[in-house]
């Protein structure tokens, strides 16, 4: 047995970071927000780069901790039988839960550095965050670039290094697990099906329906941090 696991917004959702198109989520609560994660007006407009970055700078995911669900990944690897962890989350908390950073594909970039938009310049974001209460649009001290977390915002390309090994992943594996992840953002949204298309069983573990969930073999809808590791419990077991 094999398993590759997808994760999204809902399996941080127990750590205080909410989601963006749940029922209470960011986006679904407060639509103009979405608007800050929008590549070219952010680009374009230094307004919008400076509430920006006083939304990065309030984002609860800086104090957030790994729950048992993301723990309970971890034990997959132990195991020997994970073939990657690919999420669609730039909270690090994969990692800080114990699974090895080469378990781990970022599909949507990572909140923790901070690149410039015209020269090569890179550090972290929590560096950049300290300048913003004297600098609401800080600037590349390279280059004086507009700067940006090195997440993937609307408009942006999936970096394809990481696209590549998630479809490696997904064609791999005889066990998809889909948790907390709405399944309609494409390209991601395809994962699934591929994996299906090679053979492997498709566990969704999600609150909400998702497209798949007539192609599942399983669905669960048991709050994640539970759904997880015993999941996680029964497929070591079996």
């Amino acid at each position: 047995m094999t398993v590759t696991v997808l994760t999204g917004a809902g399996i941080s959702t127990g750590s205080g970071i909410p989601d963006f198109r749940g029922p209470d989520g960011v986006w679904t609560r407060h639509p103009e927000a979405a608007r800050l994660l929008e590549i070219d007006a952010y680009l374009a407009e230094p307004d919008v780069r400076a509430a920006g970055w006083r939304w990065w700078a309030a984002h609860p995911g800086w104090h957030a901790r790994p729950t048992a669900a993301h723990r309970a990944l971890v034990e997959l690897a132990d195991a020997g039988v994970l073939e990657a962890v690919l999420t669609q989350n730039f909270d690090g908390l994969h990692q800080a839960a114990g699974s090895a950073p080469d378990d781990v594909v970022e599909l949507h970039g990572s909140a923790a550095t901070t690149s410039c938009t015209r020269c090569d310049w890179s550090g972290p974001t929590a560096d950049v965050l300290a300048r913003v209460p004297a600098e609401p649009d800080p600037r590349c001290p390279r280059c004086g670039g507009v700067l940006k977390p090195d997440v993937v915002y609307f408009g942006e390309v999936l970096p394809q290094a990481a696209l590549d090994r998630a479809f490696r992943a997904a064609e791999a594996c005889s066990v998809f697990v889909a948790v907390g992840t709405s399944l309609t953002v494409h390209p991601v949204a395809t994962l699934p099906l591929v994996a299906l298309d090679h053979g492997a069983d498709l566990v969704v573990v999600n609150a909400e329906p998702t497209p798949y969930d007539r192609l599942a073999d399983r669905v669960l809808r048991e709050p994640i941090d539970e759904a997880v590791p015993a999941l996680v419990e029964e497929l070591l077991a079996g």
